[in-house]
């Protein structure tokens, strides 16, 4: 078990229908359905924020421990779903904006995150 990592979220009913409580370790955050009360985050944006934040940190420590002089970083993902069925996405893009680097070596970074 030493060589594997598990995260766990526990998802809650709420009371209102369309709205989850959450918990992650000793984070606690809503999420609701794309649906509705159309309040807090949806589960798609949640799911997407995971994908692009994952890019984000990935591409940073990397940047890191191999000396790229990496300044600041912003990942734009975009899922596209059709509202009749809104549990698959048909394509989801990712913009990398990465600043104090050549477009080399931005290229190379994202190759990183691409390739794990």
């Amino acid at each position: 078990m030493s060589d594997l990592k598990i995260d766990t979220v526990k998802s809650y009913s709420s009371g209102t229908v369309g709205r989850a409580l959450n918990t992650a370790r000793t984070q606690h955050f809503v999420i609701d359905s794309p649906s509705g009360p159309n309040e807090a985050l949806t589960s798609g944006e949640a799911f997407l924020a995971g994908v692009s934040s994952c890019g984000v940190t990935l591409v940073e420590r990397h940047a890191q421990e191999t000396g790229v002089p990496l300044t600041r970083m912003a990942v734009t993902i975009e899922g596209v779903r059709a509202v009749a069925n809104p549990t698959v996405f048909q394509s989801v893009t990712m913009r990398f904006e990465l600043a104090g680097v050549s477009q080399a070596q931005a290229d190379a970074l994202v190759e990183t995150y691409k390739n794990r």
